[in-house]
C-alpha cells in the first residue's frame, strides 16, 4: 500500500485533504545533486544505467517533497528503438543526424521489441520502486507521436517544425505509416512501464500547440486516443498537449483521467472545455519560479483558488527551468501542501 497515495485519489475523482503536486522535469537540472552527476556521466548513460535513473528519480521525493516521483529518462529513446540516432548534446538539445525524409527511409524505422530494445528502462522502473518503498506513487511517459515525428523528422528541436508539417502536408500516407508505427511502439513501452511497476502515465505533446484544432485531430490526437484506449483501465493516464488547449473537450472524451495544461489558459475556462469528469493538471508558469519566494507562494494560491478544490494536481504549465533555485521549487510545492480550500 502506498503510503501517499493522494495524486492516485485525485486522478480518480476521490476527495482528499490538499491538492497533490509535483513538478514536470522534477528529476533534473535545477538540483545540485542532478548537476554532480551530469559532470560524470553523460545523457543517455544516465538514462540507461538503471541505478543512475533510479538515483535521480529519487532526489526531487528526497529533497524537496514532491507527491510523486517521475521516472528519470527521455522521450527519444523511443525514436532511438526505432531504429535512429539520436545525440543529446548538453545546452544544445536533441540531435537526429538521420532523420526520415521520404518512403525509403522506412527501412531504416521499425516497430521493436521493447523489451529487447527499452530493457534498461524497465530495470530501472524496477529497481525505482524498489527504493521508493511505497512513499509515493511512480510516473511512468512516453512523447506523444506527433511530436516524435516532429524529431525524427525535423532532426533537431525547432520553434515551429516547419520541415515536419510540410511532411505530413505533401506526404500525408507516409507521415500517418510513421504516425502508426510510433503509436504501436509506444502502446506496447507503456504497457511494459505498468508492467515493470509505474503506477500513471503521462504522454508528452510537447509540440501539439503548433497544430490547429483539425490536424491536431488528425496528426496527434487520433493517435493519443489509441494509445489512452490501452492504457487507461490499466492505470491512471495523463495527456499533456502544450498549446492545444482548443482540444480540451477532444482529450477529456478519449477517457484519460486527467489533463494538464499551460498557464496560457485560465483554469476556469479549461474546467469548462474539458467538463467535471477529468482532473486538471497545471498550470504555473515555470519562469514565475524565479520570482522572489513571497510572490511565488501569494501566485500559487491565486493559482489553487482559480482551479478550486477536488479534481486538480498541481504542477507547472511546462518543464522547471533549469536556472530555478532550489529554495524556490521547494516554496512552491510547499505552499501547495500548506494550503487548505475553505471550507
Amino acid at each position: 500500500m502506498l503510503q501517499n497515495d493522494i495524486i492516485l485519489k485525485t486522478l480518480r475523482g476521490e476527495p482528499t485533504d490538499r491538492t497533490p503536486v509535483w513538478m514536470m522535469r522534477q528529476a533534473g537540472r535545477y538540483l545540485p545533486e542532478y548537476m554532480v552527476l551530469r559532470e560524470k556521466y553523460g545523457f543517455f548513460e544516465r538514462c540507461q544505467t538503471p541505478e543512475l535513473a533510479c538515483e535521480i528519480t529519487l532526489q526531487p521525493v528526497d529533497i524537496v517533497g514532491v507527491d510523486a516521483a517521475i521516472l528519470f529518462s527521455d522521450i527519444l529513446v523511443v525514436p532511438q528503438a526505432m531504429g535512429l540516432e539520436v545525440q543529446l548534446i548538453e545546452s544544445k538539445g536533441p540531435v537526429l543526424p538521420d532523420p526520415i525524409k521520404n518512403g525509403n527511409d522506412l527501412s531504416r524505422i521499425r516497430v521493436p521489441d521493447v523489451e529487447e530494445t527499452l530493457g534498461y528502462v524497465f530495470d530501472a522502473i524496477k529497481l525505482i520502486k524498489k527504493e521508493l518503498n511505497n512513499r509515493v506513487p511512480l510516473i511512468g511517459f512516453a512523447g506523444a507521436p506527433w511530436t516524435l515525428l516532429c524529431y525524427m523528422v525535423q532532426g533537431k528541436g525547432s520553434k515551429t517544425f516547419d520541415e515536419a508539417k510540410a511532411f505530413c502536408y505533401t506526404q500525408p500516407e507516409l507521415a500517418h505509416r510513421v504516425l502508426q508505427m510510433i503509436t504501436d511502439t509506444t502502446v506496447a513501452y507503456l504497457t511494459a512501464q505498468v508492467k515493470a511497476g509505474a503506477d500513471i502515465v503521462q504522454v508528452f505533446d510537447s509540440w501539439g500547440g503548433l497544430l490547429g484544432p483539425e490536424d491536431f485531430e488528425n496528426l496527434s490526437l487520433r493517435y493519443i486516443r489509441q494509445i489512452v484506449a490501452v492504457l487507461k483501465d490499466k492505470v491512471p493516464t495523463i495527456i499533456f498537449a502544450k498549446g492545444a488547449w482548443h482540444s480540451l473537450d477532444s482529450m477529456a472524451a478519449t477517457g484519460a483521467q486527467g489533463l494538464g495544461i499551460d498557464w496560457c489558459i485560465r483554469p476556469e475556462m479549461a474546467r469548462q472545455l474539458a467538463g467535471n469528469q477529468v482532473t486538471l493538471q497545471g498550470n504555473f508558469d515555470p519562469a514565475k519560479l524565479l520570482s522572489p519566494i513571497p510572490v511565488i507562494q501569494k501566485e500559487v494560491k491565486a493559482m489553487l483558488q482559480a482551479f478550486g478544490p477536488g479534481r486538480h494536481i498541481a504542477n507547472l504549465g511546462h518543464g522547471i527551468l533549469p536556472t530555478v533555485p532550489v529554495a524556490h521549487a521547494q516554496a512552491f510545492v510547499d505552499t501547495v501542501k500548506n494550503y487548505r480550500h475553505p471550507l
